[in-house]
């Protein structure tokens, strides 16, 4: 996720700006930029890469000024550039403009200006912001700032800076973090606490629909409307450390927690009522009615993501798909020509057997489709079609939001190809579509219950074997789980489908083994139970989970845990973040590494 801070007060700003930004490092970023007003003119430096890069670039710049803004960038909309990198400009460099976030109608917007006359030169959503500014200021800055809100849509965290109002910073928030730093005759403004908590730990956190107005003797919070909102002081108690972690305890924790925003995000501007928006993905109709087969490429989290594609795009799309693990592709001369399609599924984006079985597929003539989460990667840049996963980076090796993120990317891919093929009626696709766009809140639902998991997890800190079973997709998410368990908590845990118990499993079953059994598939839930009976017949101790509402699964087990009904195709999304939760708690309970589990990394670079 992108960092943001600002200054308005007494000092030179461009000190505190790029203090700001170094705090704002472990988030993650590609590129960054501040921005400082100048007598009668706004003076921005920008780098790509590194803060060291920027310091270089900010040697020559002996500023005074005390106001400004800066930023880390995350890529999204643009790779990493120059160009790309914030703040960003209007025409005649009358504003500038930070922000975080998704602008869902950019393009529309961005069109609308080009043909008024507004010249852009960078790929981003955010420049729009900087162009509309410059199309509605008249006189009066707050005023020009509730208009780009009442016209923009998505998420985002912003701040302004304009030559025309000098003397003030506006800020507003939709979805994205801001909060207010409150010191003695100087204010900050900032993405996260982090950025300013060496200089003051008194703090308005901003709320949805919010803006905010700072100038050196006063802070003004209102809703979009100009209704004015009262704030409480919030005194900061966080070390810079726990501040890092939002307060949490571990990374992991953190990015478990920050999935109903990044599934929020990764569908935004994606999603109308009965339809698939995927501008990246290119695929005609005429191109698709030549594709065969389908394989899915990946490896670890990613590979089980992929297993979740598969039975979405074969019942979706009627196309035969296989998922392969990376490592193992083209060692094993695959039946891959034009007529594949080859989708190839990366959190980091540089994935060495992964970007090497992309190299391999293209070699053999196939579409190659990447879903990633990392804008400019290598596998961004070379695969012909990128879906990206708005996750933010994740610093905790176990993958959590990324994993999720993809299953949506998967949803999303599943969908554009049958709307294409025409295989979904546009009335099933729109049902799809409504059950999809409750999954965030619905994942805020299962975090509400970590106290549950929380205690489930104690039984765990003697335990050395531990088995996941279930059937359809939810033995693709079983799966996870299980590699979720003993990455971090270094028990040893297996996934299996429940049908296979028969044929040898249940030698491994004995008194109070945990077995953990999924049952969201309404299509072969009977099964599932007579399975969970099997073990309980050999006295395994079972946590079973379900949907709300069903109480039958409890007469079969020790422990339910519940996730909100939803659609067995989107259910992947939800039933892992349980699984997630209990994993942490486990490894937590014994005193395990959590962020940093032994012997892994977080991007495997090298095969």
């Amino acid at each position: 996720m992108c960092g943001i801070v600002g200054y308005i007060g007494k000092q030179v700003a461009i000190p505190i700006l790029v203090n700001g930004l170094k705090k704002l490092e472990y988030r993650g970023y590609d590129s960054a930029g501040v921005a400082v007003l100048d007598p009668e003119k706004i003076v921005v430096s920008k780098s790509v890469g590194k803060l060291v890069a920027l310091e270089e670039e900010l040697g020559d710049n002996h500023s005074l000024s005390a106001i400004g803004i800066g930023h880390t960038r995350w890529a999204t909309h643009g790779r990493p550039s120059y160009v790309n990198a914030h703040p960003h400009g209007d025409c005649n460099q009358d504003f500038a403009v930070v922000h975080n976030g998704i602008i869902e109608n950019y393009l529309e917007l961005k069109d609308e200006l080009i043909e008024k006359g507004h010249n852009f030169v960078s790929e981003t959503d955010t420049e729009v912001l900087a162009h509309l500014l410059e199309d509605y200021y008249e006189g009066d800055l707050e005023t020009a700032v509730r208009k780009v809100l009442a016209t923009i849509r998505g998420s985002y965290a912003m701040v302004v800076l304009s030559r025309k109002d000098p003397n003030k910073l506006v800020a507003a928030r939709k979805d994205s973090p801001m909060v207010v730093g409150l010191g003695d005759g100087e204010f900050f403004v900032a993405s996260d606490i982090t950025a300013i908590l060496s200089y003051t730990r008194k703090v308005y956190i901003l709320d949805d629909g919010e803006m905010v107005v700072i100038t050196e003797d006063e802070v003004k919070v209102s809703d979009f409307q100009g209704n004015p909102c009262m704030k409480e002081v919030y005194d900061v108690k966080w070390d810079a450390v726990a501040a890092e972690k939002g307060g949490y305890e571990h990374f992991m924790l953190k990015e478990i927690n920050e999935q109903p925003r990044a599934l929020k995000d990764t569908m935004l501007g994606r999603l109308e009522e009965e339809r698939v928006v995927l501008q990246e993905v290119g695929l005609t109709l005429e191109e698709l009615a030549q594709i065969n087969k389908v394989y899915i490429v990946a490896c670890g989290t990613a590979w089980h993501a992929g297993l979740v594609g598969k039975t979405l795009i074969e019942r979706w799309a009627r196309l035969p798909v296989e998922v392969d693990i990376a490592s193992e592709f083209r060692y094993r001369s695959p039946l891959v020509d034009k007529h594949t399609l080859v989708v190839v599924v990366s959190q980091s984006g540089e994935t060495a057997d992964t970007l090497a079985a992309l190299r391999e597929a293209k070699s053999r003539g196939a579409r190659v489709v990447a879903v990633t989460n990392v804008v400019g990667s290598t596998v961004s840049r070379e695969a012909h079609d990128v879906i990206f996963t708005w996750a933010g980076p994740e610093i905790a090796v176990a993958s959590t939001k990324a994993y999720t993120t993809q299953l949506e990317g998967m949803v999303l891919l599943g969908l554009y190809l049958a709307q294409v093929k025409g295989t979904l009626s546009s009335e099933k696709i729109g049902k799809i579509i409504t059950a999809l766009k409750k999954i965030p809140a619905q994942a805020q639902e299962i975090l509400d219950q970590e106290g549950l998991i929380k205690e489930l997890a104690k039984s765990f800190v003697q335990v050395e074997d531990a088995f996941f079973i279930g059937r359809s997709l939810d033995w693709a998410v079983a799966m996870e789980g299980s590699l979720k368990l003993k990455e971090i908590s270094y028990i040893h845990a297996e996934a299996y489908a429940a049908g296979e118990l028969k044929h040898g499993t249940l030698a491994l079953i004995t008194e109070n083994t945990p077995v953990i059994a999924l049952a969201t598939q309404r299509d072969v839930y009977d099964k599932t139970i007579s399975n969970v009976k099997e073990v309980k017949a050999r006295d395994a101790r079972v946590i079973g989970l379900t949907y709300k509402g069903n109480t039958s699964l409890a007469k079969s087990v020790d422990h339910v845990i519940y996730i909100p009904e939803t659609m067995d195709e989107l259910a992947p999304i939800l039933t892992v973040i349980p699984l997630q939760l209990l994993s942490y708690y486990v490894s937590v309970a014994r005193g395990c590494d959590v962020d940093k589990p032994r012997n892994l990394a977080k991007s495997v670079t090298v095969e």
